[in-house]
């Protein structure tokens, strides 16, 4: 590698997301904020809410267990079968994509939004049928295990793995943030980010949310 070539590398960072999540949208809106004022690299995977919560889904309210059971596959069952079948760069598109509508336009995960999803970003509407179908489901499962794997069990979405001192990535939940920040702010909630994975044993920062997601 170049000298020149070292220099630009950008900071990569790893984020899992759940499209039905507006905490995971808000901070991916930070994200795509954060690309704008450092260099930064922002890599999309999928990791799961129903797979998350397998394991105690009897144990949920019920109506949060219906969105599981009855809307959570399809959106991300879609977005790993356009990855399989178009390749990494597709994932953030089409997420923003997704989110926008479900989110922001206030559509909610239909299969209407997700088929208007798939063709703002230019990709067959024909993935739209994936969401009923497992085929992929054993790439969605390890995508979300991935993710896991860096941060542990007990948290929910988004995650994000950073570089930490010694290069090594460190994974958190979150940020969890409202409004997205924008410019220097965005800049400097990425510098902290960095400063708290670059810290031997740090672990959370929290404290409880007093607004709700704000999509401005």
């Amino acid at each position: 590698m170049s000298e020149n070539s070292t220099a630009t590398r950008k900071i990569p960072a790893d984020f899992w997301f759940d499209p039905l999540c507006p905490w995971a949208w808000m901070t991916s809106r930070w994200m795509l904020e954060v690309e704008k004022v450092r260099d930064v690299e922002v890599r999309w995977h999928v990791m799961s809410l129903a797979v998350l919560n397998e394991p105690r889904l009897d144990e949920l309210p019920e109506e949060y267990r219906d969105l599981l059971e009855n809307k959570a596959w399809g959106p991300v069952r879609v977005v790993i079968a356009a990855q399989q079948k178009h390749g990494d760069d597709i994932v953030g598109p089409l997420y923003t994509a997704l989110g926008t509508r479900f989110h922001n336009q206030g559509e909610g995960p239909t299969r209407e939004a997700i088929v208007g999803a798939l063709e703002d970003v230019g990709l067959p509407v024909e993935l739209a049928e994936y969401a009923d179908s497992d085929a992929y489901d054993t790439e969605l499962r390890a995508s979300h295990q991935e993710g896991i794997d860096k941060v542990g069990q007990d948290v929910g979405t988004p995650v994000i793995a950073v570089p930490g001192a010694d290069g090594e990535q460190v994974a958190f939940f979150g940020p969890v943030v409202t409004p997205a920040p924008k410019g220097e702010d965005a800049a400097k909630l990425w510098d902290g980010t960095l400063l708290v994975a670059s810290i031997p044993g740090f672990y959370e920062i929290k404290r409880t949310r007093t607004a709700g997601p704000d999509f401005s």
